[in-house]
């Protein structure tokens, strides 16, 4: 598979237990052929030029600046925090990342397949509900919602662009 698919999320997945108390959740997947660690693909993901764009904005706009050497901290386990997220749960094969505000979660899980020599890159994402104050009812809000197609869209290129960055440097 070097195409990028949207499937569910594996058995074990961090995210699952954001997704069972009634987050949106989305999971993409892609192939990579050969043996990728967790703390390469954390590092490679959050330093390719898409995800620098990200830090630019939320730099600018938040003032959250940041490093690809945080980055690779991040991944080594050095750090739990980094630009505008914060570790809210670690396995030896993912990460699961909380924003400042707790609305939106990030997470990142590999799976390698022995047999193979292939890995298996996940990149999912949760947006947290919000309670209504007029009709108690839970939704995503207008904001959330509206730019739902572009978050999957934009997911998509994060999770192609860390594939290339690995298939590049061989890490």
């Amino acid at each position: 598979m070097t195409a990028i698919v949207a499937c569910g999320l594996p058995a074990g997945a961090l995210l699952r237990r954001v997704a069972d108390a009634g987050a949106y959740t989305d999971c993409y997947a892609v192939e990579i052929p050969r043996a990728v660690s967790h703390a390469a693909y954390v590092e490679a993901f959050y330093t390719t030029w898409v995800f620098k764009l990200e830090r630019l904005i939320l730099r600018l706009l938040v003032s959250r600046p940041s490093t690809d050497a945080e980055a690779r901290q991040l991944a080594l386990g050095e750090r739990d925090d980094f630009v505008a997220w914060s570790v809210e749960a670690r396995a030896p094969d993912q990460l699961l990342l909380a924003d400042f505000v707790g609305r939106t979660k990030s997470w990142l899980m590999v799976a390698r397949d022995d047999g193979s020599g292939s890995t298996r890159l996940y990149f999912g994402s949760a947006v947290v509900p919000v309670r209504d104050r007029k009709t108690g009812r839970a939704s995503l809000g207008t904001v959330h919602s509206a730019l739902l197609g572009f978050h999957k869209l934009y997911s998509q290129l994060l999770l192609r662009a860390a594939r290339s960055r690995l298939l590049r440097t061989g890490k």
